[in-house]
């Protein structure tokens, strides 16, 4: 790609200062209040893809949150590269624990600190301009089409439908995806598995109304004890997670496998260090490498209940409720795990308490295959990128809709991040560094071009 380097150089600023607008927008899908954000960022991509190249760019409303289409098409005999991305954002609690405003976009020690500075706005909008790139300079070597949506933080749950009514128009070669991570800024990665999710909320419901402690506590079974308890025996002394059935349909990994995937960079004093704690913690016989890539997880995500204001208020609540992660592995169903677990509670929750179990979204697990030559012109995208030859990943988080992508369109993802573990997504000061949101930019053309030749 000629002048590659020298065009991101050139634009560096402009490209920060459009990247900021996007970011002060608080598209935050899960809170009604920001339903006009959400169209408000839907525009603002739509004027950026246009003003990239793109020959044409449509909002399509569904029942939840916007999607934004986006296409150039130079030769319909071409291949074709479907780019996904989401322009919605996680809340900002606790929002006293951030050091600059969330929505405020602040550069400190090279890095944007922002919601949504790496997850996805900073990662999808390096796409945006490697496209501009590619069209400005003519040398977009195949067509591009763009689909950013506007609930893939709330799991999707409009997305499924809208690509079955518009598979056609979707149609593509394949899905290129950044809204993951790579293992540091010198080991380039490729992730080749997501691990699936279902999401449940619990409700537990004791007395019809908060009661004194004192007059009532001993004789009355507290919702917030009992939904503690609950919650214990859900996992046990190994971390396993004791619901009958959970680990049936896990595909386990073969020694061979497990030796490979443990063959990836890492330390675990500086992913301690990371985090600031003295122990890691989970399922045993597994390295941390595994119980994050090849096995699920069981997580206690909220609680609440009862008084949490300032000072006292001694009563027993009348409700508690608390939401629920469970990370799932290839073959594990998301709807059926679900089913399992909401089961489980409501069969050894006591009778002292109702108890209601909803689940709230979910998807199955998805993995790449290294063969198709699409991986192949990421690896040497990369390769000719950062001077070295990525590593392939699996993974502990999940985007629901790869696999649906899979599924719904025939279509395989190729997933290209760029993010790093210390960038804190879904957490307060998430960020994101320049080196990351430069070099994406470089990257990403670079795909395009062995992509092209290899097809």
């Amino acid at each position: 790609m000629e002048n590659l380097k020298q065009y991101i150089e050139d634009n560096k600023q402009r490209f920060l200062d459009e990247l900021f607008e996007l970011i002060r927008i608080p598209s935050i899908s899960s809170l009604s209040e920001h339903k006009q954000d959400m169209y408000k960022a839907a525009e603002l991509w739509k004027k950026y893809l246009l003003d990239a190249g793109a020959d044409e760019a449509r909002i399509y409303d569904t029942e939840g949150h916007p999607i934004l289409y986006a296409e150039k098409i130079i030769d319909p005999k071409k291949p074709t590269v479907l780019v996904y991305g989401h322009m919605d954002v996680m809340p900002v609690d606790p929002i006293d624990l951030w050091e600059s405003e969330p929505f405020e976009p602040e550069i400190r020690d090279g890095k944007i600190y922002a919601r949504g500075a790496d997850d996805d706005k900073g990662q999808a909008f390096m796409h945006t301009k490697a496209f501009e790139f590619m069209v400005k300079t003519n040398q977009l070597p195949v067509n591009v089409k763009f689909m950013i949506e506007g609930e893939e933080e709330i799991g999707s749950p409009n997305l499924t439908k809208w690509c079955a009514e518009y598979k056609d128009m979707l149609e593509a070669d394949i899905i290129l995806v950044s809204d993951t991570g790579m293992i540091a800024q010198d080991v380039p990665s490729i992730t080749t598995g997501l691990r699936g999710l279902t999401y449940l909320q619990i409700e537990v419901t004791g007395p019809n109304r908060d009661l004194h402690s004192g007059l009532f506590g001993g004789a009355v079974a507290n919702p917030l004890n009992v939904l503690a308890d609950i919650i214990a025996k859900m996992t046990d002394e190994d971390n396993r997670v004791t619901i009958p059935g959970f680990y049936d349909d896990v595909l386990e990994a073969s020694d061979e496998e497990r030796k490979k995937l443990n063959q990836a960079p890492f330390s675990k004093e500086a992913y301690k260090k990371a985090i600031d704690v003295e122990e890691l913690d989970g399922e045993k016989g597994y390295t941390t490498i595994e119980r994050t890539g090849i096995r699920p997880s069981f997580d206690l995500c909220g609680m609440w209940g009862g008084y949490t204001g300032e000072g006292a208020k001694t009563v027993l609540p009348s409700k508690a409720y608390a939401k629920l992660s469970s990370r799932l592995v290839p073959n594990q169903d998301h709807e059926k795990i679900g089913k399992m677990i909401k089961d489980h509670i409501e069969k050894i929750a006591p009778k002292s308490v109702k108890v209601e179990v909803t689940p709230l979204h979910g998807g199955q697990a998805y993995v790449c295959p290294i063969e198709i030559p699409a991986y192949k012109a990421a690896e040497k995208a990369f390769e000719e990128a950062f001077g070295k030859m990525p590593v392939p990943v699996r993974s502990g988080g999940s985007i629901p809709i790869i696999s649906t992508f899979d599924k719904v369109l025939g279509t395989k993802s190729i997933l290209m991040g760029f993010g790093l573990e210390s960038d804190a997504i879904h957490s307060p000061n998430e960020n994101y560094p320049l080196f990351n949101f430069y070099k994406g930019i470089e990257t990403i053309p670079l795909f395009y071009k062995h992509f092209a030749e290899m097809k």
